[in-house]
């Protein structure tokens, strides 16, 4: 694969996103790559946007209690990200004089920080030559490189070999970007556009007659009714709330008395959710609020 015509591809046709900009610093590069995680980019856009204006450094995020920043988190789904995201802020902070670090083993160090994520704050944050892999990379390096429809079963050494042998000497991180984009948007899982790919002339899998996959197409995760949606909805009510709620108005949301109390129990485990002494319900770092507690 031509990394100089992929990077010119990208340069034009690349979708304007604000944690591309050329001022992004490695901590907004960061709460963007926590952002993305199974959410789709159109819902993390305005988000993102807010948290860099509201927390610009990674103390200022820490310097927030654990429930403001989950209240804050809105509606982007599975919160645990919000205090996982805390959390690394607060050991940059104290451990780092608030500067993210440009080492993948350092930050795979900082709590939440998985080998992804690491990788992208180093390769997009400081523009190091480190090899990303997502879905998307995957999927565009088994069909140009390998000819396959398909990625198969993940395998992290394989493909980060795959993807560091094509990783250019020069804008490594923009070549990188555009393997992601042109996954995201050109060479699709379902319906790929190969005729505005800008390497389809050599890709494995066009020369090959495009070969249909054989894994099965996966199912589309349902959310109604789910315990994601309980748990969503009993925390929309908290967020909402100036004042810890009593019990009576979390029992509200959700008819299914067993489903709800085993959702409730686990945001509580999880650390999203707080019980005051008094018996009502908080996010955490906000119990002070609750009259004797």
């Amino acid at each position: 694969m031509n990394p100089t015509h992929l990077i010119a591809w990208f340069d034009a046709h690349a979708r304007t996103l604000p944690w591309r900009e050329p001022d992004t610093t490695p901590w907004g590069v960061l709460v963007s790559e926590v952002m993305l995680q199974q959410t789709p980019v159109h819902r993390v856009t305005g988000v993102w946007t807010e948290w860099l204006a509201r927390w610009p450094t990674p103390s200022s995020l820490a310097a927030e209690t654990p429930g403001t920043v989950v209240r804050a988190w809105g509606k982007l789904g599975y919160p645990r990200r919000a205090l996982r995201l805390h959390a690394a802020a607060t050991a940059i902070a104290a451990q780092h004089d608030d500067v993210v670090p440009a080492d993948v083993d350092v930050l795979l160090a900082l709590p939440g920080i998985g080998a992804y994520t690491a990788r992208a704050v180093v390769a997009f944050g400081y523009g190091h030559r480190v090899p990303v892999v997502d879905t998307n990379v995957r999927r565009v390096v088994a069909r140009a490189v390998h000819g396959m429809a398909d990625s198969g079963p993940p395998s992290t050494s394989r493909d980060l070999s795959d993807v560091e042998r094509m990783l250019p000497g020069t804008r490594p991180a923009s070549f990188s970007a555009a393997l992601m984009e042109l996954g995201a948007v050109v060479c699709t899982a379902r319906r790929p556009r190969c005729a505005d790919c800008p390497v389809a002339g050599e890709c494995a899998w066009v020369r090959a007659g495009r070969p249909a996959r054989t894994a099965p197409p996966r199912a589309a995760q349902r959310f109604a009714g789910t315990d994601r949606q309980v748990r969503g909805l009993l925390l929309d009510v908290l967020r909402a709330a100036a004042d810890p709620v009593p019990r009576a108005r979390l029992d509200a949301v959700w008819v299914d008395a067993p489903q709800r109390d085993r959702c409730l129990g686990s945001l509580l485990v999880d650390g999203l959710v707080e019980q005051t002494r008094d018996g009502s319900f908080a996010l955490p770092g906000e119990r002070a609020a609750a009259p004797g507690s």
